[in-house]
C-alpha cells in the first residue's frame, strides 16, 4: 500500500440514508453489504470503480477515506511530518481511525485493516456514465499538489489553461485538484455518452439537476439528496497526459 493506503469510499454525511439510497440506485449504483463496523446508520453504494459511504451522523464530511494497515506507525510518522489530526483514534480495544484535511480544509479519513480488497458485487456504470475524477476544488492548484504529492505521488494528468487542473492517483481514486469556479464543494465526475438519455431520466424521475455550457464542454450537474454533486461530461475534460519526469520525485512540480 502506498503512505496513504488504499482508497475506500467517498464518505459523505446524509440526514436520511434511506431517501440517498433510493437516490443512487435510481440511477443504477449497487448497494454493497456492509460489515458492522459503525453504531450509526451505514451504507454502501457503488458503480463498480467508485463507492460512497453514507453515514447517518455528524461528522467532519464529506471525507475521503482510505484503508491502511498498522495505523499506529503511521501516525508518527505523519506526525514528525507536521499533520495535525482532526481525529486520532488508536487503541487495541476501539477501531482505528485517523483524520486530518488538506491545505484547503478537504477531510481525509484513514482507517485501520490488515487486509482489504475490493469489492466485485458491482461491475457496471450508472447512468451518470464512466466514473473518472473525484475533484477538490482548491485556491492555488500548485500549492495544494505540494500537499498531496508525499502521498498521492503519480501525477496522471495536467492542464494549464484556462484553469490549472491536476490529476494524481490517490491509490485507487484518481484524485483532481482544481480552481474553476465551478465547484464549491468535492465533487465525482463521470464521462456520460449518453447525456441527452440522462436529462430525460432526471426530468421523468423530477430529480435536481442543472446543465451547462461550460469551457469543459457541455455538462449535466446532479445533486444528489444530501448534497453531494455528481457531473456528467460527454468526455473526459483533460487532455493528453501530462509527462512526468521519470525519477518520481514526488515535489518535483512545475512552477
Amino acid at each position: 500500500m502506498s503512505a496513504i493506503g488504499q482508497f475506500l469510499e467517498f464518505s459523505v454525511q446524509t440526514p436520511d440514508i434511506l431517501e440517498s439510497l433510493h437516490f443512487y440506485k435510481s440511477l443504477g449504483f449497487t448497494e454493497l453489504e456492509t460489515n458492522d463496523i459503525h453504531t450509526h446508520k451505514y451504507a454502501v453504494i457503488s458503480d463498480g470503480e467508485l463507492s460512497i459511504g453514507l453515514h447517518e451522523k455528524d461528522f467532519d464530511a464529506p471525507a475521503i477515506s482510505f484503508v491502511q494497515q498498522d495505523l499506529a506507525k503511521h501516525a508518527r510518522k505523519m506526525t514528525d511530518h507536521g499533520y495535525d489530526f482532526t481525529v486520532l483514534q488508536l487503541d487495541e480495544d476501539a477501531f482505528n481511525e485517523l483524520g486530518f484535511r488538506d491545505r484547503d480544509g478537504h477531510a481525509v479519513i484513514m482507517v485501520e485493516a490488515r487486509t482489504f480488497h475490493k469489492s466485485e458485487e458491482a461491475d457496471s456504470d450508472s447512468l451518470c456514465g464512466s466514473w473518472f475524477e473525484l475533484t477538490l476544488p482548491v485556491r492555488d492548484t500548485v500549492r495544494a499538489a505540494r500537499f498531496w504529492a508525499p502521498i498521492a505521488p503519480m501525477l496522471l494528468e495536467m492542464r494549464e489553461e484556462p484553469t490549472i487542473h491536476m490529476r494524481f492517483d490517490a491509490t485507487g481514486v484518481a484524485l483532481g485538484l482544481s480552481e474553476s469556479i465551478a465547484l464549491n464543494a468535492p465533487s465525482l465526475c463521470f464521462r456520460c455518452p449518453d447525456r441527452h438519455g440522462l436529462m430525460g431520466f432526471l426530468e421523468q424521475r423530477g430529480l435536481t439537476h442543472e446543465k451547462f455550457p461550460g469551457f469543459e464542454g457541455a455538462f449535466v450537474a446532479i445533486t444528489a439528496p444530501e448534497g453531494t454533486t455528481l457531473f456528467a461530461f460527454e468526455e473526459d475534460f483533460l487532455g493528453e497526459a501530462y509527462e512526468v519526469d521519470e525519477s518520481g520525485d514526488a515535489t518535483d512540480f512545475p512552477g
